[in-house]
């Protein structure tokens, strides 16, 4: 398969594997059957990232094959969204025309939204200077009198240009009602804007008619904690990242929500503050009594929670979490398992045609 090929056809397969492989994984929990959330089988990524070669008078972007890495030439992406695909071939024909653009420009990242907005970066093995300024000011103009709704950003060693700015807001309709996201380059975003959507109805679903407060560890730019916002009395969120916060905070304004406190320390830190062992500064004025959470929810990175931490969420009468690792979220099953029962059990595809996995559990106190 090249990168201009999906194998489509195998969609269903492909799915239907994922479904076996995480029931049997599973099955050791006595778990409910598998909801399945189905991905586009093309256009599914907003973000992509392409090294960049320079081959004589050429320019073109390129991946690396993960088992041999060879290097292989991509001219249109269908796993990227639609609009990456329309300004792939206008930005690097633009860089090959112009020696300022292109001179050690070894990669580009997109960033786009269903909103039909993007950011592009382009990164340098060299020092960024006015000519180079230009040269993009000019080159973003071009292109957006084309049409493209394009910020464009400059990288290199200690710099970062930006021409305009380096977020875009994306706009998603969550249950009926219109959401904004802040989503800022090099940050961790959704990659999946339709999965997103599946996601977070689902959580929505499964915590409907809550009572008391909801715990987010893991809140990035609020995408799960602002939605979920609706289904509790309060909802307290922690994450570490100083550009996610910002982008949250941005976001519970912009969408006018009044009950979500978002605190900046790490999911580890938070739990230490709980169990009475450090006091942190960030915590002053924030009165961690006064929550009533009955409901924590966990989006961890792929090495699952730390053993602290789930004593920690074992607390809570309800633990709804989502894992990009299978395998972690067992290895801490085993422990949560002693208190809590798995009740419902979701996978979504959020990177089709590859063996990787997106998963979400409710657990409910014993």
């Amino acid at each position: 398969m090249t990168p201009e090929q999906l194998p489509i056809e195998q969609y269903d397969d492909q799915l239907a594997e994922k479904v076996t492989r995480l029931t049997s994984m599973m099955s050791v929990f006595n778990v409910p059957e598998v909801e399945v959330f189905r991905s586009p089988v093309s256009h599914y990524r907003m973000r992509a990232e392409f090294r960049v070669w320079h081959d004589g008078d050429d320019l073109y972007h390129i991946i690396f094959d993960q088992e041999t890495r060879d290097r292989i030439r991509v001219d249109s992406f269908p796993t990227a969204s639609e609009l990456i695909n329309r300004l792939m071939p206008r930005l690097i024909a633009a860089a090959r025309e112009q020696h300022v653009l292109r001179f050690k420009l070894f990669q580009i990242d997109y960033l786009s939204t269903v909103s039909g907005l993007i950011v592009v970066s382009l990164l340098y093995h060299r020092k960024l200077d006015e000519e180079w300024q230009q040269a993009a000011s000019a080159l973003r103009d071009t292109l957006r009198a084309e049409g493209f709704e394009l910020h464009l950003i400059g990288r290199a060693s200690k710099t970062k240009i930006c021409l305009d700015r380096n977020y875009v807001d994306e706009c998603l309709t969550i249950n009926g009602r219109e959401m904004i996201y802040r989503q800022v380059e090099n940050s961790f975003t959704q990659p999946n804007a339709a999965m997103n959507v599946q996601m977070l109805e689902w959580a929505l679903d499964i915590t409907r008619n809550s009572s008391g407060d909801l715990l987010e560890l893991y809140c990035g730019n609020g995408n799960f904690s602002l939605a979920l916002a609706r289904n509790f009395r309060r909802v307290l969120a922690t994450e570490i990242a100083k550009p996610s916060v910002a982008s949250a905070q941005y976001n519970i304004a912009v969408n006018q929500i009044n009950n979500v406190q978002i605190i900046r320390m790490a999911a580890e830190e938070f739990t230490q503050a709980m169990n009475g062992e450090r006091s942190f500064k960030r915590l002053e004025g924030i009165d961690l009594t006064s929550y009533e959470c009955e409901t924590i929810f966990v989006d961890p990175p792929r090495s699952g929670l730390d053993e602290k931490t789930v004593k920690m969420v074992q607390a809570y009468p309800r633990i709804l979490y989502i894992s990009c690792n299978p395998q972690t979220l067992c290895d801490n099953l085993a422990t949560l398992s002693a208190t809590h029962e798995v009740t419902r059990l979701a996978l979504f595809d959020q990177f089709p045609y590859t063996h990787h996995m997106e998963c979400g559990v409710l657990l409910t106190r014993r």
